[in-house]
């Protein structure tokens, strides 16, 4: 569950949908909804923890709202959850992760949890896992002849290789620090690492 609470702006264009997520959230989470983008990039600042992003919405997109919380410098954490299928568009997007509707609650308290630990994280770890997201999205979603004939994901592969390096790095710094336990949880993806 969610340690600390985070402020969530939950933007979607279907008001059922969007009030669904808040009631979903409100027992965890200081949840504001907003039903536009023009709405959302009105209520975003620097309180704002994550996003939960709908990327097709009329007026502005998801993806022109992403875009301009990045240009803003804003640092909240950013997760897409929509019905538009992954291509590999989104490789080039500045969001974190990138769920598929229809999500169920535990996705999305679960999305909400790991974008908090990740923001706790330095910039090359944030990176790291926001690139390893959306490879595993596309290793989902792709055939292996689609994702050859990428040039786009051929750059995301040599992106994590240099990456994990410097990661490997971090989590020997942590190590020394007693901190990697935490850092190993997140990245197997497992409830508990044992010895």
């Amino acid at each position: 569950m969610i340690i600390d609470t985070p402020a969530v702006l939950i933007v979607e264009d279907e008001p059922d949908l969007a009030d669904l997520y808040a009631a979903w959230l409100a027992d965890d989470c200081d949840v504001e909804t907003v039903y536009d983008g023009n709405e959302a990039l009105d209520a975003i600042d620097g309180s704002i923890d994550v996003v939960l992003l709908d990327r097709r919405m009329p007026g502005l997109s998801g993806d022109t709202v992403l875009d301009t919380i990045r240009e803003r410098g804003l640092d909240c954490r950013v997760a897409m959850v929509t019905a538009v299928e992954p291509d590999f568009d989104i490789i080039g997007l500045g969001f974190d992760d990138y769920l598929v509707k229809p999500v169920s609650k535990g996705e999305l308290i679960e999305v909400i949890d790991q974008l908090q630990l990740r923001a706790s994280y330095n910039e090359n770890l944030q990176e790291f896992f926001a690139l390893a997201s959306k490879k595993a999205l596309l290793d989902d979603q792709k055939t292996e002849a689609q994702r050859k004939s990428s040039q786009e994901y051929a750059e995301l592969r040599d992106r994590l290789a240099v990456l994990r390096v410097q990661v490997n790095d971090t989590m020997q710094s942590l190590f020394e620090q007693d901190g990697y336990r935490q850092l190993c949880h997140d990245i197997a993806g497992e409830s508990v690492i044992r010895e």
